[in-house]
């Protein structure tokens, strides 16, 4: 079956911007949730887990037609988490090299794009995630895509993204979304996303 990834961090190395209660209730809870849900349907289809858990989305037509929007959308809620907590750290690492080169070439800076970020994170309605994702065209964008919505469907590669639904944050933040996200940028890494990037791009 999946299993939970391992996160390089403590749950209290996050605090002050996100605390060891939300983690714990954010990782243990609500990812685990979606990650037994997503094993039992797969247990009920006979699957025999011969793909990485990050290319079952391109091999979905395998499954029963009534059972795929339920894998995809719990699919969604462990990739989705993921790559959220791929995207947090204790040490702030901002972009680097090629990915650094291209987002100040589209955006002017790396102030200027975080600032893109949170204003295009403030238009998201209800719930959902803002990515920095490589669209179809080889681009940088981005977007915003609601509830466990993943961007791989849409062609595009996902390089880093923040939760905007209300568990990642409300326990700290209430209802002041805007504070969250500053927070989230003085915690962000991209070291994933840099790599992912280059790799891409060579």
């Amino acid at each position: 079956m999946y299993k939970l990834p391992i996160l390089p961090y403590l749950f209290q190395d996050l605090e002050p911007y996100v605390d060891i209660h939300t983690m714990g209730l954010h990782y243990h809870k609500h990812e685990m949730n979606y990650l037994n849900k997503l094993n039992l349907l797969l247990i009920k289809n006979n699957y025999d887990y011969k793909y990485p858990i990050e290319e079952l989305i391109y091999h979905i037509d395998e499954f029963p037609i009534e059972d795929r929007e339920d894998i995809l959308y719990n699919l969604g809620g462990v990739l989705n988490h993921n790559l959220y907590f791929k995207s947090m750290s204790p040490k702030r690492v901002l972009p680097s090299d090629k990915l650094k080169d291209d987002i100040e070439s589209k955006y002017g800076s790396v102030d200027k794009f975080l600032l893109e970020f949170k204003n295009k994170a403030l238009e998201l309605k209800g719930v959902g995630y803002t990515f920095l994702v490589v669209n179809d065209n080889g681009t940088l964008d981005i977007i915003n895509l609601s509830n466990q919505d993943l961007p791989q469907l849409l062609g595009y590669i996902p390089l880093l993204n923040m939760d905007m639904w209300e568990h990642a944050y409300y326990l700290n933040y209430k209802n002041e979304k805007s504070n969250y996200i500053d927070n989230f940028f003085l915690i962000v890494d991209f070291t994933n996303a840099n790599s992912l990037y280059n790799s891409l791009m060579k």
